[in-house]
């Protein structure tokens, strides 16, 4: 089949709009994620939402509605046990052994078939269906909202918290908003590329804005309209291919655009240094 023929298709229509809703709100958080050096938060939590999809089947029979819950209960965990900023890591490795022994465990106890769950790990963008949509658009929104109503304070702690601190920026509770909305768009995001490539999303289109600028406003767009290309561009892709999953492609293209963008940025410092 022809790539006109399948972008006739609906299955393909919401897979290119849950592409760019995924996009839109991973091009938005990426930013603060590079610079607040979380990315292997998004590792641990995106690998996390596998065992509350498990979960989620098991007691509701409901993957996508159990990943979000425990999303919302990573960052809750994190946050609790986090501590101090040089505790972060070791604090998601510890929860992230647990959470995924857990995940198997109630896997195991699940009688149905697993491929809910399993797609969370490896993503499923042409079984995305209009309920999935609707929620997509939610968790979008809902963390468009959010990242623009703290947008300044949690800028002024990314780039300083002791001096944001002492202006009386609440830089913990700051830095607990946003680990919940980094779990909520991550588990989004896991519908699309699946959770072991989703820095794919969360990261690279980010690292490859701050490598082109160093205004904060331009390297969030410029972070939002990487991923839309490499998200839209790997779903078409696939399409034409008839055999390549789109993560595939949209791994690709997102190396290709932070190696690009490296090598602009090198030029750009070597011109002007």
């Amino acid at each position: 089949m022809s790539l006109g023929l399948y972008l006739q298709q609906p299955f393909a229509q919401h897979a290119l709009i849950a592409g760019a809703l995924v996009a839109v709100t991973c091009g938005l958080i990426g930013p603060f994620v590079v610079m607040r050096g979380m990315a292997f938060a998004v590792h641990g939590t995106s690998e996390l939402a596998f065992t509350g999809a498990a979960g989620g089947l098991l007691i509701a029979g409901d993957a996508v509605a159990g990943a979000l819950v425990g999303a919302v209960v990573v960052a809750a965990l994190l946050t609790a046990l986090g501590g101090q900023e040089r505790d972060r890591d070791s604090t998601i490795g510890v929860v992230l052994a647990f959470g995924l022994g857990a995940g198997v465990f109630m896997l195991s106890k699940y009688d149905g078939f697993a491929t809910a769950a399993t797609n969370i790990l490896f993503g499923d963008i042409f079984g995305v269906s209009i309920g999935q949509l609707w929620l997509l658009l939610a968790i979008g929104v809902a963390v468009a909202v959010v990242m623009l109503a703290i947008r300044r304070p949690l800028l002024f702690a990314s780039v300083d918290a002791e001096v944001a601190a002492a202006r009386g920026v609440p830089v913990r509770a700051l830095g607990a908003l946003f680990l919940l909305v980094l779990a909520l768009t991550v588990t989004e995001a896991a519908q699309v590329v699946g959770t072991l490539l989703v820095l794919s999303l969360a990261i690279s289109p980010a690292a490859a804005a701050q490598r082109l600028s160093a205004n904060p406003v331009a390297v969030t767009w410029l972070s939002i309209g990487f991923a839309v290309l490499a998200t839209e561009g790997g779903i078409l892709a696939s399409l034409a291919s008839d055999t390549v999953k789109p993560s595939v492609f949209i791994t690709a293209i997102s190396f290709g655009i932070y190696v690009a963008a490296r090598l602009a940025g090198t030029r750009r410092s070597v011109a002007y240094g």
